[in-house]
């Protein structure tokens, strides 16, 4: 995109994050990379799925956490760290911090997921709930990081940070040398950042294209006018990349060496976490999903060669997954939602389940409204929830119901 920031900020470069991946030797997973054949046949190129949702603490920011604490110096680690994260930095933070000895404090926003929060504290961290989103939560950690002298472990917006997360990178290239196009979510931008500089350092050819959130999108705006602004009030139920600014140091990167920012909508994360589960046997979090997201929303845009979609987590609310499973299933054409008119007699309910029944339509759910003053004296109004097999199911359930007298109703 070759857009440039003007500002002076930290340069990373490939020796730092080869000597991350030194360091992270015996401390983080080497993430397996699985294929997807539904994927490829979509995109017409072979799609690899780089599983950081199975790294330790169930997504990649252990990397970066690690190498930013290990290397402070003794009296910085005696001081303790402080962080804020929406749950994935924060658990990788308590998780680094214990295996180096180091006493750890995390703020999480209020809404933060319940597993993320017990799984933080299980790590070793004490937990600090405090803002709505991630900058409100970031604000409180450098506060507090500044009143009692602990060093703040930003989760993006540091050079260790990110070349710690940039050895993904290196092992996407290792695992996959034909690879000609990488997808990478975005939230503040470290992974791509790191992924980017590792990448485009050894293997120019290769596209590293980013991927936010819609509701959440603070990148194009800011690559536009070539340097990072907030938006109000982000939006997605991706809550790890649910960031209202990109960092410095990742932005600076970001701008120089990405190929391409890209937006996905709520329907497509929905469907992407529903295909990851359903396809691939993956629990994958939203925002861990945005790449294949991505590419289900534009799959002729990825069919010059092999794909690699980085799977950046896998903490996922089960509360927050069955409502985005529910979600995906109805943008996928799953379920089907109808409201007609029967009569108000005994069989008449029999007789509606009836004609679902010769269409194969699962029934979940029946409601009855009796008190609409727009029904006729002998009228009741029947609401369904149904499971189909798709859109060509529901136009098939549709069309029996229509030959069988019903008039479903708008």
């Amino acid at each position: 995109m070759n857009y440039r920031v003007p500002v002076p900020v930290p340069q990373v470069i490939l020796d730092d994050v080869r000597g991350a991946q030194k360091m992270l030797s015996g401390v983080s997973r080497v993430t397996p990379m699985e294929g997807s054949r539904h994927l490829s046949a979509l995109t017409g190129s072979p799609v690899h799925f780089k599983c950081e949702n199975l790294q330790r603490t169930g997504s990649f920011k252990l990397r970066g956490a690690y190498v930013r604490i290990a290397g402070l110096r003794p009296e910085q680690r005696a001081a303790g760290v402080v962080a804020a994260s929406a749950g994935n930095h924060a658990q990788g933070v308590a998780l680094a911090s214990s295996l180096l000895g180091v006493r750890s404090t995390v703020f999480m926003p209020v809404g933060a997921p319940l597993p993320k929060v017990a799984a933080t504290q299980e790590y070793g961290a004490e937990v600090r709930l405090h803002g709505q989103v991630v900058d409100e939560t970031l604000a409180a950690a450098q506060e507090h990081a500044d009143r009692t002298g602990a060093v703040f472990i930003h989760p993006f917006d540091h050079r260790d940070i990110i070349a710690g997360q940039g050895t993904v990178g290196l092992e996407i290239l290792e695992q996959c040398p034909e690879v000609r196009t990488i997808l990478v979510g975005i939230g503040g931008g470290g992974l791509a950042a790191g992924v980017a500089v590792a990448v485009k350092a050894l293997r120019p050819d290769v596209k590293v294209i980013g991927v936010q959130a819609a509701g959440a999108a603070a990148y194009p705006p800011s690559l536009r006018v070539g340097h990072p602004v907030s938006i109000d009030d982000p939006n997605t139920m991706a809550d790890g990349i649910k960031v209202g600014r990109p960092g410095d140091v990742p932005f600076a990167i970001i701008g120089e060496l990405l190929d391409d920012v890209r937006t996905v909508s709520e329907d497509a994360l929905s469907s992407a976490l529903l295909l990851c589960l359903e396809r691939a046997k993956l629990v994958v979090e939203p925002a861990g999903c945005s790449t294949v997201a991505a590419l289900l929303s534009e799959p002729e845009l990825y069919g010059s060669g092999p794909v690699v979609a980085v799977l950046s987590g896998g903490n996922v609310d089960p509360l927050l997954l069955q409502r985005i499973l529910r979600h995906g299933m109805a943008a996928a054409g799953r379920y089907l939602s109808l409201r007609l008119r029967v009569a108000d007699r005994p069989g008449a309910l029999a007789g509606l389940l009836a004609v679902l029944s010769t269409v194969d339509a699962n029934v979940l759910d029946v409601s009855h409204v009796r008190t609409d003053p727009r029904l006729g004296l002998t009228e009741v109004e029947v609401e369904l929830q149904l499971e189909t097999k798709g859109p060509e199911h529901c136009a098939e359930v549709a069309r029996s119901l229509h030959a069988a007298g019903y008039r479903v109703m708008d």
